[in-house]
This record gives C-alpha cells, structure tokens and sequence, in this order.
C-alpha cells in the first residue's frame, strides 16, 4: 500500500475501533480488516487460552469456524502459528506452500487461496490472533505496513477493552458487596464497619472471595422474597 493509502486506514480504523466491552471490540477489529485490506473475504480472531485450548471468536463468516479448527487439530496453518509460536504468518499461495502440507490443500477446496496471520494481544497466558482469508492466490504479498497499523490500533482498542471490562467488575463488585453490607447489618444489628469485618471474616474462613459471599448473601435473599411471595399468592 502507498503512504496516502496507509494515512487513509489509519484514519479509518480510528473511527472503527473505539472504545467497548471485548466482546464488540474484536467484532469491530475482523469487521474492519474486512473492509480496509485489500483482498480480504473474510476475516476470524483465534484465541489461545492458558491451558492450551484454542477457540475461534467473531468471525465475519461462519465457514471460518470449520477451518480455524481444523488448523487446531493439525496444529498448521497459518492462525495456529500465530496464535502459539509466530508473531506474524503470510501465506500468499496455499496450494503451494510446502509450511501446510496438510492444511493447504483443505482450505483451497474450500475456496480460501491466501491466508496470513498475525498477532494481536497477549495477557494473562492468553494469545489473540487475527485471521485474514482471500479468495485470491497471490493476496497479502505486501502487508507489512498494514498489517503493523492494524496491530498498533487493535491493542489500543483491546488494551482499552479490558480497562473498561475491569472497571464495570470493580463497580459491580463493589455494588454487590454493598448490598450484603446492608443485609449483615440489618440481620446482626451491626454498623458497616463490623458487617464489612463479619463478610471478610466469612470469606476467609470458607477461602471463598469476598466477592462470591456477598452474592451468595443476595441470592439467599432474593430466593426468601421470592418464596415469601410464592407462599403469599398460594394463601390468597
């Protein structure tokens, strides 16, 4: 791509990717490969979890879910390397290319001619890569650059994801517990000092977070409420 065109996708992603819960962050990031590289048809992320376990997530066609598993249980192809070994992988002629030997001849009877690969977020033992997929044989040959500012402004987008991810746990933590606070102290005669020391008390003598005690304490009292109005409308 010539340096206007690069200007241009820049420009363009900044508008696409903006800030939101993962989940429609890398829907957004595989929509946009979609349509700002050139030669993309369809376009996958493979995640890679701690445990070894690889998923595909927001594909933009659902033929690519066959496909990405299949790489994962040949482990080949170009989506498996990114998301376990290689930062970057371009495959530009899959009928030819001695790298997948056996993968290669299954995506061409599939359509898919050209593939490339490249990284987009490790955290916490979890790899994300993105899957490119062309239907046309000598595809993502120069993609360098692109493949670059599509990195850069996708972990902008991700890094930014799981802040906001963080921050609605923390408040909805916080909102749980308070609400447990006020149970404790409404049941025990307690000011929210000692209800705050009694849930934490609780939470390390069952080695549970504090944060599942106080759901537990809601849950129990939304399922008396719920009984109590059961057992209301039965009498009447």
């Amino acid at each position: 791509m010539t340096d206007d065109s690069l200007l241009e996708a820049a420009a363009t992603l900044s508008r696409r990717l903006h800030a939101g819960d993962l989940d429609a962050t890398l829907s957004q990031i595989t929509e946009a490969a979609v349509e700002l590289v050139p030669d993309v048809a369809f376009a996958s992320i493979s995640v890679r979890y701690a445990d070894d376990g690889l998923e595909t997530v927001n594909a933009t066609d659902d033929s690519l879910v066959g496909l990405d598993e299949k790489q994962y249980a040949l482990r080949e192809g170009p989506c498996y390397d990114a998301a376990t070994d290689r930062a970057q992988v371009v495959a530009p002629d899959l009928e030819n290319d001695d790298r997948f030997p056996h993968y290669g001849p299954a995506a061409v009877a599939a359509g898919v001619r050209a593939q490339a690969a490249f990284r987009l977020f490790e955290r916490n033992g979890t790899q994300g890569a993105l899957n490119l997929y062309s239907c046309r044989p000598g595809a993502f040959a120069d993609l360098d650059g692109l493949a670059d500012l599509f990195r850069h402004q996708a972990a902008t987008a991700i890094a930014y994801a799981y802040e906001i991810s963080n921050l609605q746990e923390a408040l909805e933590t916080r909102t749980t517990i308070g609400k447990a606070m006020g149970i404790v102290m409404e049941r025990y005669q307690l000011n929210d000092e000692r209800a705050f020391a009694f849930l934490t008390r609780l939470s390390q003598h069952r080695n549970v977070k504090l944060r599942r005690v106080a759901e537990e304490l809601v849950e129990e009292l939304a399922e008396r409420a719920g009984s109590s109005d059961g057992a209301g409308a039965s009498s009447s």
